[in-house]
C-alpha cells in the first residue's frame, strides 16, 4: 500500500522526509515553502541534495507537492492572475527542483464572474505556465467541496478545464475524498463509489487518476462545506474508508492523508487505523 501524510518542512526541508519516514510513510506529500504568503527565498542547493538523497535512502515515492493557497488561476482580477501566474511558475519550478513526481493544484475561484469564464482563465494560464515553465512534474488538478465560486466540485470543470490543455499528457487528477462526499458523491457506499468512478472514467478517463487524499468528513453529504475528519472519525467512517482504499480502481494509487492533527499521536493513529483496513 502506498500510503503517506502531508508532511511539515518546518526547519529544513529535508527533515521532512524524516518524520514521514519516522511514521512508516512510503509516499508524502508537502509545500514547499510557506502556503500562505507571497515572498519566497530559493532553495538551497546542499538542502535539496539532502531532500533527495533521504527521499531515495527511505523509499518514498511519489513525493507531492501542493501548490500555495493564495494562487487563483481563475481569478476575473488582472493583477492577481498575473501574480497567480508568476507563483505558479516559481513553485512548479522548486517541485521539479525537488524531483516531485506530482504538483496538485486547487482549481482557484472564479469569484463570481462565472463557471465558463473561470474555467476559461484557469485553462489559458495552465498553458501559459507549461509553455513558460516546461516542467517535468506532472500537474494534478484537484477536485473539490465546491463552497463559494470555486471550480471543481463538478467532474465536468475538470474536463472542461482538460479539454482546453495543449499539453494533455502533462495533466492528471488527484481525487480527494473528503472534498467529493460534501460536493455530493455519495462514496460511502460500495454501490455509490461505483457509480462515481464510473461518472469519472466516462467524464475523465480513470487513467488520469494519480492520487488520492484520503480523507473522511467533517461535513454532510452534499454540504459544500470543506472539512476534513481523522480516519474512520467522520460521514465516511470506516465502512466508507475501507470501500475506498480497497477498490480495484483505487487501492494501487498513493493514499495521501489531510487529516486533522488535534494532537501528536493522530497522524500516528490515522496512519495505522488505514493500514487495518487495506486488505
Amino acid at each position: 500500500m502506498k500510503l503517506g501524510i502531508h508532511t511539515s518542512i518546518a526547519g529544513k526541508i529535508y527533515e521532512s522526509v524524516d518524520r514521514a519516514a519516522g511514521l512508516g510513510c512510503n509516499t508524502m506529500q508537502i509545500f514547499s515553502r510557506n502556503p500562505r504568503g507571497w515572498q519566497v527565498s530559493g532553495l538551497i542547493k546542499a538542502d535539496v541534495e539532502e531532500f533527495k538523497r533521504r527521499r531515495k535512502k527511505e523509499g518514498i515515492s511519489p513525493l507531492l507537492v501542493h501548490i500555495p493557497y493564495l494562487i487563483n488561476l481563475a481569478t476575473p482580477d488582472d493583477l492577481l492572475y498575473k501574480k497567480s501566474i508568476a507563483a505558479y511558475i516559481e513553485d512548479i519550478k522548486r517541485a521539479d527542483q525537488l524531483g516531485s513526481e506530482y504538483f496538485v493544484t486547487h482549481l482557484g475561484s472564479h469569484m463570481g464572474s462565472g463557471i465558463d469564464n473561470g474555467i476559461k482563465r484557469f485553462s489559458a494560464a495552465i498553458n501559459t505556465i507549461i509553455a513558460k515553465a516546461n516542467p517535468k512534474v506532472m500537474i494534478l488538478l484537484e477536485n473539490t467541496a465546491g463552497s463559494g465560486s470555486s471550480l471543481g466540485n463538478q467532474f465536468e470543470h475538470i474536463r472542461d478545464i482538460i479539454k482546453r490543455i495543449t499539453k494533455k499528457k502533462q495533466i492528471g487528477v488527484c481525487f480527494d475524498t473528503a472534498h467529493a462526499y460534501a460536493a455530493g458523491f455519495d462514496i460511502k457506499t460500495a454501490k455509490g463509489l461505483d457509480k462515481t468512478l464510473k461518472v469519472f472514467n466516462r467524464l475523465i478517463g480513470l487513467k488520469r487518476l494519480k492520487a488520492v487524499h484520503l480523507n473522511d468528513s467533517k461535513a454532510d453529504l452534499g454540504s459544500h462545506v470543506d472539512r476534513h475528519e481523522n480516519i474512520g472519525k467522520g460521514k465516511l467512517g470506516v465502512t466508507g474508508i475501507k470501500s475506498i482504499i480497497n477498490h480495484p480502481s483505487l487501492r494501487d494509487l498513493p493514499f495521501i492523508l489531510e487529516t486533522p492533527q488535534k494532537r501528536p499521536e493522530d497522524d500516528r493513529v490515522d496512519l495505522r487505523r488505514t493500514r487495518k483496513l487495506y486488505k
